[in-house]
């Protein structure tokens, strides 16, 4: 008894010291603050609670186009691409680890710092700036399309509170956004622990499971009356244009799975930091779960017809007892699961939008005034930026996406393949180098196709 209480005094000793190395080179959350340490009785962030918090961070839009992916590439290659993306995101979330556990670095900013100075630092920062403001935005303009309705091609698509009690003032876009905002975002916003976010976490992962209960329920009820076709198995390639066009998909699974920069934070807080890879690996599990189970079941329900957002094909007449009232179930619990995730994507933002300004200052969770400008501000961004974009999808796809594949898997190569400490492995290094080339060609290959797509589409009513 004796020495494992001596070990585990170590252990929380060791913990302290690498926090405290920490404080210096980035703007990362203590484990505890000197300054409320007699009202604060927080002693680690739980194992579940960790596991719910980074499944959070995992599972946001991303979801809703997954089963589009299976109508570019087919069930059988669909369903393997999303299981071996789960394998790669891990592999590049271990390296992370291992090499910020060498370098004494409790942050991916620290790392990145520490491999390639202060400009590596603020690249990373740019990249979670760029990825989380687009993210948060797609999130915002998702909840006013689901609660308010909006306008496409000329045709409107009534929100769920409009289609409940007609158009009133109150269930206007604007309005929505702002009770929305003020009620729920900015309250959750406020927290300084990512640990606080556990519960409305967890209520965020059964949300997207209810998702997935309905979506479902709703296939095998269409199965058993013979109304669903049998779903294409693999792609259709036919020539090189048709070939290129399933790198695609590479770059909405990447983003899909990004969740680099909440880790370290979600690492600082845990009660046992050792517990990581744990968490990791079964937060990828749950969610690659959830992910082959949406793409399955929405490809399976809607074939051919799936739209890019499978919420979207949820403003049909589906054809089944109670459909209207399943298709306001599915939108509602959607929104409200968007709605949870918002805070978790937001802390990294804030914490990476403070580095950048203030590199040098005390701990933003010890500056009341600069914590609150900070998150007011960048709210405040958000919440305009999803007003007054109309449809940010194209734009998502290339400042996000790339910014994505950056965070996810050009840095994490990139700092292994640099190998300060001589730590890194052959296989690491071929791996890091698989990594890039995929990323990269996946990425112009997206690129040049959206483009390419776009100009069509312009130029198309013209001809």
């Amino acid at each position: 008894m004796t020495i494992g209480s001596l070990k585990h005094a170590k252990e929380k000793k060791s913990r302290k010291s690498k926090q405290a190395v920490v404080d210096e080179q980035s703007p990362l959350l203590p484990n505890k603050h000197k300054e409320d340490a007699g009202f604060d009785e927080f002693d680690g962030a739980s194992f579940s609670g960790a596991v719910f918090n980074l499944s959070t961070t995992i599972v946001g839009a991303g979801i809703m186009a997954l089963p589009a992916t299976m109508k570019s590439l087919g069930l059988i290659l669909g369903i393997a691409m999303i299981i071996f993306m789960a394998f790669l995101t891990e592999a590049s979330i271990e390296l992370l680890i291992r090499f910020s556990r060498t370098s004494k670095s409790a942050s991916y900013g620290g790392l990145m710092g520490d491999t390639f100075g202060k400009y590596g630092k603020m690249l990373l920062q740019i990249c979670i700036l760029v990825n989380n403001i687009g993210v948060l935005v797609v999130y915002m303009i998702i909840i006013g399309d689901v609660l308010s309705g909006t306008n496409s091609s000329g045709v409107h698509h009534a929100g769920v509170l409009e289609g409940w009690f007609g158009a009133q003032w109150w269930n206007s876009r604007f309005f929505i956004l702002l009770v929305t905002t003020l009620g729920i975002f900015a309250p959750l916003a406020s927290l300084k622990r990512i640990d606080s976010l556990r519960f409305t976490s967890a209520l965020s992962v059964a949300l997207a499971v209810v998702f997935l209960v309905v979506t479902v329920g709703i296939t095998v009820f269409k199965l058993m009356n013979g109304t669903i076709l049998m779903p294409r198995l693999l792609p259709d390639v036919f020539d090189m244009t048709s070939f290129l066009k399933l790198f695609t998909v590479v770059p909405v699974l990447v983003t899909a799975y990004i969740c680099h920069y909440n880790v370290h934070s979600i690492e600082n807080e845990l009660e046992d930091s050792t517990q990581i890879r744990a968490v990791v690996q079964s937060s990828l599990a749950l969610c690659s779960s959830v992910y082959v189970l949406t793409s399955l079941f929405g490809f399976l329900l809607f074939g051919d017809a799936t739209l890019d957002d499978v919420l979207s094909n949820f403003d049909t007449n589906l054809g089944i007892p109670l459909g209207s009232m399943l298709n306001d179930v599915v939108r509602v619990s959607y929104a409200a699961h968007l709605m949870l995730v918002f805070p978790i994507v937001f802390y990294p933002l804030r914490l990476n939008l403070d580095g950048l300004l203030f590199p040098s200052a005390r701990p933003l969770t010890s500056d009341n005034l600069r914590f609150a400008s900070i998150s007011s501000g960048l709210i405040a961004i958000i919440f305009l930026g999803a007003n007054f974009i109309p449809s940010i999808w194209d734009a998502f796809q290339f400042t996000g996406a790339t910014a994505a594949v950056c965070i996810g898997f050009i840095f994490p190569a990139a700092v292994t393949l640099r190998d300060r400490y001589g730590i890194a492995t052959k296989k690491d290094k071929i791996l890091c180098i698989f990594m890039i080339v995929l990323a990269v060609f996946s990425n112009v290959v997206a690129i040049y196709s959206d483009a390419l797509s776009l100009i069509k589409k312009n130029s198309s009513p013209s001809e």
